[in-house]
């Protein structure tokens, strides 16, 4: 993905509160849903509202391989990794620093056996065998490796999706970059912001409404995609993650 002027990840995206039909729909007890956040129709998750108040919901678990790119603090990682909870997804999350996404777990709940559901997995940043996924169990594996992420778990079956958490832009995060089918970005300093031009080929405008954006507002960038939104996040996922932050 060299610019934001291809056609194909628009999509993953759509501003009509549907995704007409990209996604299959996934069956999730309503406490769950009441607990986490909204899910969109069919399995679609929402993201946000656009520049109309108009719902964004985000097609990211479907019958195709996926990527995701997160650039930003971990509030919108995990934000997305707790909606797709609430479609019925398994999560497994790679990361250096567990302690931060314990509290997805306590969101899972506990299993009859008093331990921690095994909707969500926290992993050390090693390849392991993974859940295979199926349309019944759609993954999201989300891998929390810095700002230069290996290829632990490339997305290589139909509904997996693996979600990258960049912190910031790297000279040498291009090729993740680039493979993503969707890229998530919150305010950039002006230095990340000149990188992530050379990266996509963003005009000026561009460049300088991603150096301005306020802690809830995202760009959602992908091919033939440009899409400035704000969050929505329910109560509940404000006593779960705190209020919405740029920062981590």
């Amino acid at each position: 993905m060299s610019g934001p002027n291809k056609t194909g990840s628009s999509r993953l995206l759509d501003t009509q509160g549907g995704d007409r039909g990209i996604a299959a729909e996934f069956l999730v007890s309503p406490a769950m849903l009441d607990a986490v956040s909204p899910s969109g129709d069919r399995g679609g998750m929402v993201l946000g509202s656009g520049l109309q108040g108009e719902p964004l919901t985000m097609s990211a678990l479907r019958p195709a391989p996926t990527r995701i790119v997160v650039v930003g603090g971990l509030y919108l990682a995990r934000q997305v990794a707790l909606r797709a909870m609430a479609v019925g997804a398994w999560v497994v999350i790679a990361t250096g620093r567990p302690a931060a996404w314990q509290v997805l777990q306590k969101a899972a709940g506990t299993g009859p056996d008093g331990r921690p559901a095994p909707l969500v997995q926290i992993r050390r940043l090693s390849p392991v065998e993974l859940p295979r996924p199926s349309e019944d169990g759609p993954l999201l594996v989300v891998h929390d490796g810095g700002p230069t992420p290996q290829e632990l778990f490339p997305p290589r079956s139909p509904w997996q999706t693996t979600v990258y958490v960049l912190p910031y832009m790297h000279p040498q995060a291009g090729a993740t970059a680039n493979a993503a089918d969707l890229v998530l970005l919150q305010r950039l300093p002006v230095g990340q912001a000149q990188l992530a031009a050379r990266i996509w080929r963003l005009p000026p405008p561009m460049v300088h409404q991603l150096t301005t954006l306020s802690d809830e507002q995202v760009v959602a960038l992908g091919r033939n995609l440009w899409k400035p939104f704000t969050l929505v996040t329910t109560p509940r996922e404000q006593q779960i993650l705190g209020p919405v932050r740029r920062g981590d």
